[in-house]
Formats: C-alpha cells, sequence, structure tokens
C-alpha cells in the first residue's frame, strides 16, 4: 500500500494536550496519532471529508476499544456554499433474526446481529467529497496510515489499558478476544502493539475498495468468521448494508442554527434540550451558577422523558417531528420547576465512541463519531480478519410493543449524535463527545458556555460537567457533578432537591468531547481542543505552509 507510515506521521512536531490548537484547517480526535493522520491529508491539499476518512481509518487501530472496522459512524457534514447534510453509516439488523429476543445479550454472538456500516460510510461521505469539494484522494491512500499503524504497531494507551484491565472478568470468555487484545506483557515496556490481521484486512480493502468490506474477498472471510463464532449475519446481509444520506434537524438558538442527525439517533434530544433552554432564557443564568446547572439538569431530564420513542423511522414514526415543534417545547418548558428538581429514574444507555472533527481551509466541515457501542463490543473477533465486531443490537428493546423493536433490516436507536453549529449559514461549531446517555448532557452545557458564554473551546472543555443517572460503574439515579464547581453551585444544587454525588475533576465519566471553532471568512482561521479528560490532540495547519502550528 502506498502511503504515510507510521514513521512519517511521527515526524511531527510534538503536540502539548493542553491549550488551543489554531490554524486556517483543523483536524480534532482522541487519538495524536489519528489527528497527525487527517492532517497530513490536509498538509498534501485533501478536504475536510478525505482527512476525516484517515483519522477516522487510523482511529479504527489506535483506539480498538471504542471503535473499529465492525463498528458504525455518524457524520454531520458542512460548507458555507450552503451544503448542509447528515450521513448515517448505522448496520442494519440480520434478515434472519435470532429466535431469542425476548431478552437480548449484550456480549457474544447474540449481541452482534447487526451489520457494520463504517466501511460504506468512507465510501459515500468519498463519493460526497468527489462530486461537491473537488475530492482527489484515493480510498487506498486515505487508509493507507492506519494499514501501516496495523502492521508496524503503535504504543498503547492508557485508555485501552484501563479498559482491558476493567473488562479483566469478562475478556477471557470472548471468541478469539484474548490472543489479539490482551497487551499487559505490554505494559510499561516501549514495544508495540500490532495487528497483523487487522492489517491484512485493510490491504484487502485497498486492493478491492471498500465495498470488498461487504461483496468481496474481505466479506467472505467476515461470513465464514460469523459462521464459527454463532453470529447470525449472513452473505446477503452485508451485502445490503448501505450508509445513507439524510436531512439534519435543525434548530434555531439564539441567532445559530443547530444541526444534528435525525432519528434512529438522539440528536433530537439535544435539540430539545437546547430548545428547552432558550425558552427558560439560559442566558440570563449567572455564569457557572446554581441556576446555570439547574436549568440545564431540568432541561434534560423534560427530553429524555420523550427520547423513548426515538426509533428507526423507516419501520416507525419519525418521533422528531412532534417533539421539536414549538408546541412541544413550550410545554416541556413550562414542566421545569426553576427552584425544584425532578426525581429521577431513568433507563441507562452504555455506550463508547470517538468524536472526530475536521475543517479544511475552505472552511468545508465535518462533525463525526464512530463506534463498536460497549468498550470493545460484543467481544467477538470475526474469524482471522482481526476485526471486532459491534454489540450494537444490544441498543434494540426486547420490548415487543416498543417501536425500537428488532425487526429484520430494522437499525436501532443510536445515542451518536454529533452536531455543527451555523451562523449565517456557514458551519462556526463542530462539536461531539463520547458518552452514549451522557452525549448530550455534555453537549448542552458546552454549547451554552460557547455560544452564550463566549468561552473558547479549551476554556469550554475544561469547565466542570456532570451526568444524570446510572453508569455502568453505578447503578445509583444521582447527579454525578464534578468537585470543581463551587461550593455556593454545590449548596444550591442540594437545596434544590438534587441527589448530588461528587466526581473528581476531569473525570472520565463526563465524556470526552472535541470542539472546532470556525472564526469566518475574515480570518478563515479555526481554534480547535480536545478533552483534558483523555487523551487526544487537536492540531492545526497555517494555510501557507505544509507543516502544523500549535499555539498553547
Amino acid at each position: 500500500m502506498q502511503g504515510k507510515s507510521t514513521a512519517s506521521l511521527s515526524a511531527h512536531t510534538p503536540l502539548s494536550r493542553t491549550g488551543t490548537a489554531t490554524g486556517h484547517a483543523l483536524v480534532t480526535s482522541p487519538h495524536e496519532l489519528a489527528t497527525r493522520a487527517g492532517l497530513d491529508v490536509l498538509a498534501q491539499g485533501g478536504n475536510a471529508i478525505e482527512a476525516a476518512i484517515a483519522a477516522g481509518a487510523a482511529l479504527t487501530v489506535v483506539c480498538p476499544h471504542f471503535c473499529g472496522l465492525g463498528g458504525d459512524a455518524v457524520w454531520m457534514i458542512a460548507d458555507g456554499e450552503g451544503r448542509h447534510t447528515s450521513l448515517l453509516g448505522i448496520g442494519q439488523a440480520a434478515r434472519d433474526l435470532p429466535r431469542e429476543t425476548a431478552r437480548i445479550a449484550t456480549r457474544g454472538p447474540g449481541s452482534a446481529f447487526t451489520t457494520a456500516c463504517l466501511v460504506d460510510s468512507w465510501a459515500a461521505a468519498l463519493e460526497y467529497s468527489n462530486r461537491h469539494w473537488q475530492g482527489s484522494k484515493g480510498f487506498a491512500s486515505l487508509i493507507a496510515p492506519a494499514h501501516a499503524l496495523a502492521s508496524e504497531g503503535f504504543t498503547v494507551t492508557a485508555s485501552q489499558q484501563h479498559w482491558l484491565d476493567f473488562r479483566a472478568g469478562e475478556w477471557q470468555g470472548w471468541s478469539g478476544f484474548p490472543d489479539l487484545f490482551d497487551t499487559r506483557a505490554l505494559r510499561n515496556k516501549p514495544d508495540r502493539f500490532r495487528q497483523p490481521a487487522l492489517a491484512k484486512s485493510f490491504r484487502l480493502l485497498a486492493e478491492e475498495g471498500p465495498r470488498g468490506f461487504y461483496e468481496g474477498t474481505l466479506a467472505h472471510a467476515l461470513v465464514k468468521g460469523f459462521e464459527r463464532t454463532g453470529i447470525p449475519l449472513r452473505a446477503e446481509d452485508l451485502a445490503a448494508t448501505r450508509a445513507t444520506f439524510a436531512e439534519p434537524l435543525r434548530l434555531g438558538y439564539y441567532g445559530y442554527e443547530l444541526l444534528a442527525p435525525p432519528a434512529p439517533t438522539q440528536g433530537m434530544t439535544t435539540l430539545a434540550i437546547m430548545g428547552i433552554l432558550e425558552r427558560l432564557g439560559i442566558h440570563a443564568a449567572e455564569k457557572e451558577g446554581g441556576d446555570f446547572y439547574h436549568l440545564i439538569v431540568e432541561a434534560i431530564k423534560q427530553a429524555f422523558l420523550v427520547r423513548g420513542a426515538i426509533a428507526d423511522p423507516t419501520h416507525e414514526q419519525d418521533a422528531a417531528l412532534t417533539q421539536l415543534l414549538p408546541v412541544a417545547l413550550d410545554k416541556a418548558t413550562q414542566a421545569v420547576d426553576r427552584t425544584r428538581a425532578l426525581p429521577w429514574g431513568h433507563s441507562y444507555q452504555h455506550g463508547d465512541t470517538v468524536f472526530l472533527a475536521v475543517t479544511d481551509a475552505q472552511g468545508r466541515s465535518v462533525s463525526m463519531l464512530q463506534s463498536i457501542y460497549f468498550d470493545w463490543g460484543s467481544g467477538v473477533v470475526v474469524g482471522d480478519t482481526g476485526i471486532l465486531w459491534q454489540n450494537r443490537a444490544a441498543a434494540f428493546s426486547p420490548d415487543p410493543a416498543s417501536p425500537n423493536r428488532p425487526r429484520p433490516g430494522s437499525r436501532p436507536f443510536y445515542t451518536l449524535n454529533p452536531g455543527i453549529a451555523l451562523h449565517d449559514g456557514r458551519p462556526q461549531l463542530l462539536y461531539g463527545t463520547q458518552g452514549a446517555d451522557g452525549q448530550p448532557q455534555t453537549l448542552a452545557p458546552l454549547l451554552v458556555r460557547m455560544l452564550n458564554h463566549e468561552m473558547s473551546p479549551a476554556e469550554a472543555l475544561a469547565a466542570p460537567r456532570f451526568l444524570l443517572g446510572r453508569t455502568f460503574s453505578d447503578g445509583a439515579d444521582t447527579l454525578k457533578l464534578e468537585r470543581n464547581v463551587s461550593k455556593e453551585v454545590m449548596a444550591t444544587l442540594l437545596e434544590r432537591g438534587h441527589a448530588v454525588a461528587p466526581i473528581d475533576a476531569l473525570s472520565p465519566l463526563c465524556g470526552q468531547a472535541g470542539i472546532v471553532r470556525l472564526d469566518g471568512p475574515e480570518t478563515a482561521m479555526s481554534l480547535g481542543a480536545h478533552d483534558p479528560r483523555g487523551e487526544g490532540v487537536a492540531q492545526g495547519l497555517n494555510a501557507n505552509a505544509q507543516f502544523p502550528i500549535f499555539s498553547s
């Protein structure tokens, strides 16, 4: 394969993980090597979509616990020419569903009966790039850095080691997993983590193109792996997998237009929260004061109360058609008590993912999330492909009356919802985060801080956050609040009846977000940052230089 190796990627100036990246073009992602893969494409004259594919492919290698070729992706794409679209790379349920769907497994083959649409989303995005953005990069060249990383290896991150340790009592029994991902021997050593089987899969994709994943040599290997491991997917399921473009959901907010992906994602939920907050007059709440936190938490509760109606719109009526109407937002706003917390008990959606954002020198922008659902997905490595399959089927409801019940070819409810804020029709903010249920909860305060309080991306990301409800490690329906809020805020929330459970400042429970702010055609500069709760970085390019610039 032709393209950049890990050695060339590592030749860039070392990146700081604090401060703000600036540039005429910019990439932010959860891993330095992925950020550099995307930036390399921009430096070679590529556009934002091409850079996002390169960065996203690298992330499937260096963040195997959060995303992979066996997973999905949700994209938001926008430019200054009035083109704004969502791209839903969401796999569908098997045509022949498992006999038992009254109880859906969360790990193993029984959790893996949806196809993986990430690779086809790359293909669809690249076609869009060629049609609208004068794209010139070939698919093989864009995935070359990922192939090199899988073949030559990389140093395992603290995040990957953490999630291996966290699931230590489980993964020994996962099919094919220990042989590939037991990296305990590499701990505190300079040895690189290599994935030769995955490298072979990337080589096949480079040779046959992205549809080879669904109808070529790699597809044949995947089907053999499904048969051996008991995953109920067949060749016809892979062949039917297609990413789809869709009109974004839109909401006006204090002079901005917020875009979010439509159902079956929870993009509606994030927009509903923001619509309620504007009606509550969040701009008048004291910056970082008790009202600021109370109103955001209560708006989240109201939006979450109707989230259960979200399902695949090809099988069910689209809930967003009614829930984002002014009358519905007015009703939800009226239900908010400004002085008292609504008691809370809510089902928990688990999920880990990676967010990346790219803007190029022309202001063409991508905001996207890639995921295999739970950390380590289903835990099943498919045959000899090196591909860990997602457990997204676990997001279906086992309730036969639920709009989100599994049906042949249907797509499950999806927590991924990257966003773009427009100003005067042009991309102004690119944002998204890891965190399932926590995604709208993280995005709401970030958006208020950026759009109402005019914080920089780095300032907004470093400010205190919270997580309402249960998590994978805590079954209590508490308001988990980072300790670096003021004592006055803590006291106010307790007085208003919030079940506050303090957690560490910059806690990973509060997700890992990224933000890019485009300052408009006058300066053509962008600011970006990645969450200090993780290991990600943002990096920018000067329009007249083929090297990265970074300001702290």
